[in-house]
């Protein structure tokens, strides 16, 4: 008898080296995409997860996107350049819409305005509150004026939270119409996704795939043994306990990539982690090689301050260890405080092992300086929505920056953005928000550099976030797939944007 999905599902886990019978192959032209998570939703300009940003870089695409390696790209835009001190143009190529009708300037504007607008969720809204005006002198240019130099703009247009909709679409359907490599087609919730190719996409014979089928396989040991089974063509999240027999297993091929990270946030509105000599207790209290060892199974590297590669101009040695174990000067800050032996919550999610396996060393260190934590482990929606509300005293996330532009950096500590799961609650570091200004207004590599100096600093020493562990972040599937590419360091996110040059060998 073959094994259904839902079978395995009602069986409960599979090891993860389990190899099964294998099961009928989907046609060479499908591809079967096994999910980590049911997208929460599918909002255009929303942060839902990886698992969201994953299925709307498949049905909408934005002015600009990540080639293969990591540089910037045009998409809806063919071109782009500054104009002038705080001016930046993109040239539109001929592209449509999901219903057939053309993209312009005009659509363009109307997404930044609902992104800006005074009542949006959207992710990147308090970034577009720096445009100054939005002119479309003909239908395939805009020109973008902003209040100031911002050197970052084009990498907002890369990001996946920012795709380019049809103007007025999102009235009828939350969804909007947008103008990606896939339609959606069908959705069965919480379960699966049916997406078809778009005939009139923009790049000549892409995509090479007519249809994708997007499952949800929450369970990390489900999603590998139904790619061991041949039930799925390809899967994200691949846990890290699972990656040796996938290197093994001589039908399948592993895509790892080192950038992505775990670190946490604090809620600073009230109780203990509104004091950062506390916070900055938790950073030096963490041995974080275990967590290395526990939650990624050796596939990662500690990491004791803000995530700026070495490769990097922003790099600097002696910050890069800044939050070292140190469990002395962690029980020092603690008594300091008024807070030896206090208890408190953290968030965390069963849903990935990598979150709670983090979230049990972070317990059991803490533990070690005085500090009694008890986790709360709901499923990653639940996490998400707790999280963007500021429910929780302090919690587990992984993510990576958004960018290869230290601007980045913003994301998880500026304080005047609007609130998310991704950055701390209620937290203000004074001047550090004014130093992330500064950086986004300076072209000049020396110049910008003493400026990410200067904000390192004071993350250390305020402590908005506590940076825990890089992480390998890898994508397994059949050797037959061709065409996709795990992108590299902490871009890896964007990875699902080419499977529009994916096919079947």
């Amino acid at each position: 008898m073959l094994l259904s999905r839902r079978t395995l599902l009602a069986a409960g886990a599979v090891l993860p080296a389990l190899r099964l019978p294998a099961w009928g192959q989907a046609a060479s032209d499908t591809l079967r995409f096994g999910l980590s998570s049911f997208p929460p939703n599918l909002q255009p300009w929303v942060n839902s997860g990886g698992a969201a940003g994953s299925v709307s870089a498949l049905i909408h695409r934005g002015l600009l996107s990540y080639a293969v390696d990591g540089s910037l790209q045009g998409e809806l835009a063919e071109r782009w350049e500054r104009d002038g001190e705080a001016g930046w143009v993109f040239h539109l190529r001929q592209a449509f819409f999901h219903n057939g009708a053309p993209v312009t300037a005009a659509d363009v504007q109307w997404n930044i305005e609902q992104i800006a607008a005074e009542k949006s969720t959207a992710y990147m809204r308090t970034q577009f509150q720096g445009v100054q005006a939005i002119e479309t002198p003909d239908e395939r240019t805009v020109r973008i004026v902003m209040k100031q130099p911002t050197v970052s703009v084009p990498y907002w247009f890369a990001n996946y939270y920012m795709p380019m909709v049809a103007k007025g679409s999102t009235a009828d359907d939350p969804l909007g119409i947008g103008a990606g490599p896939f339609v959606l087609q069908a959705q069965e919730r919480g379960v699966s996704l049916d997406l078809a190719a778009f005939d009139k996409y923009y790049k000549p014979g892409l995509p090479k795939l007519k249809a994708i089928k997007v499952i949800a396989y929450p369970d990390e040991n489900l999603r590998v043994a139904a790619l061991q089974a041949g039930d799925v063509d390809l899967i994200d999240y691949v846990p890290w306990q699972s990656m040796q027999s996938i290197e093994a297993d001589a039908n399948l091929k592993l895509d790892n990539q080192l950038g992505p990270f775990m670190y946490l946030t604090f809620n600073g509105r009230s109780g203990p982690f509104a004091d950062p000599r506390i916070r900055k207790a938790v950073a030096l209290g963490i041995r974080r090689e275990e967590i290395v060892q526990a939650a990624f199974f050796g596939r990662g590297a500690p990491l004791e301050g803000l995530p700026f590669p070495p490769e990097t101009p922003y790099y600097d040695e002696a910050a890069a260890h800044g939050w070292r174990y140190d469990p002395d000067k962690a029980k020092a800050l603690l008594a300091e405080a008024g807070a030896a032996g206090f208890s408190c919550t953290l968030l965390s999610t069963a849903q990935y092992g990598m979150h709670q396996n983090t979230a049990e060393v972070v317990q059991q260190n803490l533990a070690e300086i005085g500090i009694q934590v008890q986790l709360k482990m709901p499923d990653w929606p639940t996490r998400v929505s707790l999280g963007n509300s500021g429910q929780y005293e302090f919690a587990v996330m992984g993510t990576a920056m958004e960018s290869p532009d230290p601007e980045s950096l913003s994301s998880f500590v500026d304080s005047s953005l609007a609130p998310s799961y991704i950055r701390s609650t209620g937290i203000t570091v004074p001047g550090l928000n004014e130093l992330l200004a500064a950086g986004r207004a300076e072209f000049d590599t020396e110049k910008r550099r003493s400026i990410y100096a200067k904000a390192d600093q004071l993350v250390l020493d305020q402590v908005p976030m506590v940076t825990l562990a890089y992480r390998a972040q890898g994508f397994a599937m059949r050797k037959a797939l061709q065409g996709f590419h795990n992108l590299p360091g902490g871009l890896s996110f964007y990875s699902s944007g080419t499977l529009d040059q994916s096919f079947f060998d």
